[in-house]
């Protein structure tokens, strides 16, 4: 495990996007697994300078993400489909036909995550995948006890992941209970990891990934198993 400090979430963001850069240069055809919510933020808006400025081209590039809520449609302001096009797709030359999300939205999501997972195994798993970590170490949406060998699943949210989303709906009560990941093993199946931290918020749960401890209590800790993980801290993570 690769442990990377850095100054502030900008130049967070930038090392971040410079590693991405870098995959797709060298496998214009790459596919990267891509994350939602307030960290990665910075990343796609480096990415999109990059391809403005610097001529970088996603044009051959598969994405696929972590997850999606359970029971919003795609054009739901908070919706990870509706995400990704405001903060990365609509400014980059990449091929609609080649982002793929969960559908939320399937009459049977059980179902859903069997599509969605052998879709994964086509792609031949991701290039790179990205990652932030929940404050009680989820990563997608694996919570706390999710076992190791999970696949893509339907996951009831803990009511903590429900409460840091809330700033992102009107209530509490508009943060949907359900979503679907992907699993832990679908994860670790990707070649290499990107897993990102900021903030004093985030600072005991990369302490508690860097200690080293494997338990299914704390769903980060699986990292340890896979042989190429980056991890991209601020000072104030690594406080």
């Amino acid at each position: 495990m690769n442990v990377i400090k850095c100054r502030n979430y900008e130049e967070l963001s930038q090392k971040a996007a410079a590693i991405i850069a870098e995959t797709v240069k060298q496998k214009p055809d790459a596919v990267l697994g891509l994350a939602t919510g307030g960290t990665p933020e910075g990343v796609y808006k480096e990415l999109v300078r990059m391809h403005r400025t610097e001529g970088l081209s996603f044009q051959n590039v598969s994405t696929i993400n972590l997850d999606e809520y359970a029971g919003l449609s795609p054009e739901d302001k908070n919706s990870y489909h509706y995400y990704m096009n405001t903060h990365l797709f609509a400014h980059i030359d990449s091929r609609k036909d080649r982002h793929f999300l969960p559908d939320g939205q399937a009459d049977d999501l059980d179902a859903e995550c069997e599509r969605y997972d052998r879709l994964a195994a086509s792609l031949g798993g991701t290039d790179i995948q990205l990652l932030g970590i929940g404050h009680n170490g989820h990563i997608g949406f694996n919570e706390p006890g999710t076992p190791f060998q999970s696949r893509t699943h339907v996951v009831e949210l803990d009511e903590e992941t429900r409460q840091a989303n809330a700033r992102y709906f009107s209530s509490i009560d508009q943060v949907p209970k359900k979503a679907v990941t992907m699993g832990i093993e679908t994860i670790l199946s990707g070649k290499r990891i990107l897993i990102m931290a900021s903030g004093k918020s985030k600072a005991q749960a990369v302490k508690q990934l860097l200690d080293g401890r494997i338990s299914e209590s704390f769903p980060a800790s699986a990292l340890h198993l896979h042989p190429d993980v980056t991890v991209l801290i601020d000072e104030e993570a690594a406080g």
